[in-house]
């Protein structure tokens, strides 16, 4: 089996962990209070990061610059800048992957941040954490970015489902996506977190658009819905890609609970890399444009005009 991706993996430096688990009182209190995962919060060098993922069989990790908000607070708790998640990725280009994440209250200073990310920097998708901004997935507010996400021919992740933080989760009932889907029929969706608890509705919209895609991050598996692991082991095989939210559920641990599931060969081995391949193309020859847009990257990195 090739090696697993890792389509939902939070930023995982000590830098990284202590922004958004450590000094986040929301996450904090949820992940250590509410969920005894206090000891999970612990931050790796790349080098050593890499180096663990090479044990376990993972393949590549997809970490977003996340843009979070406090509803109640009216103030930002995942606040990552681009930049600064350009350099972890950096350090392993084709181990760690960068996703955009989208604040709608950018608006357009944030579209044009997002097609620098992806020209200048190698980012390869975008990512919506809806709920404290306090606007549904749908809202006209995201559509700039969609449209440039589309035009970029680059993924959406969205936390769909509910918010476990003190936020409003009708922001992201997975039913919206079909509103997204309909008018962006080129534009890759992937639903993160299973949708929970509305997991139908998100195996609704991946079998009815072909554009939606699901995320099993946030949840260990052993607790992922039945309905969930029937569909993608069955008529849902291509639909549905692995993602843990690391440190929330480990590499490790997630793994172990997948090969407990006893899924069907072919449906793993879809789950774990096939389609995540496919959706983000990186089991294709890399066309000429992404070698100028990795050159380029590591050109502005090092300070190098590229013409």
């Amino acid at each position: 089996m090739k090696g697993a991706i890792d389509v939902w993996c939070n930023p995982f430096t000590p830098e990284g962990i202590k922004h958004l688990f450590i000094d986040n009182e929301e996450v904090h209190f949820m992940m250590g209070t509410q969920w005894g995962r206090t000891h999970h919060m612990v931050g790796y060098s790349v080098k050593d990061f890499v180096k663990q993922m090479d044990e376990l069989g993972v393949e590549k990790v997809c970490i977003p610059a996340l843009k979070q908000a406090f509803y109640r607070k009216n103030k930002m708790g995942g606040d990552f800048q681009y930049q600064d998640i350009a350099k972890v990725c950096a350090e392993a280009p084709d181990r760690v992957i960068g996703f955009f994440g989208i604040n709608p209250f950018d608006r357009m200073q944030g579209v044009r941040d997002l097609e620098r990310a992806v020209k200048e920097f190698n980012f390869q998708g975008a990512h919506v954490h809806p709920f404290g901004f306090g606007l549904p997935i749908n809202a006209a507010e995201w559509f700039p970015f969609y449209a440039k996400c589309a035009e970029l021919d680059i993924p959406v992740v969205f936390q769909v489902g509910h918010s476990a933080e003190f936020m409003p989760s009708a922001c992201g009932k997975p039913i919206l996506l079909d509103d997204i889907a309909l008018y962006f029929p080129e534009l890759k969706l992937i639903g993160g977190h299973t949708g929970w608890p509305w997991v139908e509705e998100l195996i609704a919209m991946a079998w009815k658009h072909p554009n939606v895609y699901i995320c099993c991050s946030g949840h260990a598996p052993k607790y992922w819905d039945k309905k969930l692991v029937h569909f993608l082991n069955s008529r849902g095989k291509g639909k549905v890609v692995w993602g843990t939210d690391y440190p929330l559920i480990l590499h490790k641990e997630s793994l172990q609970q997948i090969d407990a599931l006893n899924l069907k060969p072919e449906a793993k081995q879809a789950l774990l890399h096939d389609t995540a391949a496919k959706i983000f193309k990186w089991d294709q020859s890399e066309p000429e444009t992404g070698k100028k847009a990795a050159k380029s990257a590591k050109a502005k990195r090092d300070g190098i005009q590229v013409l």
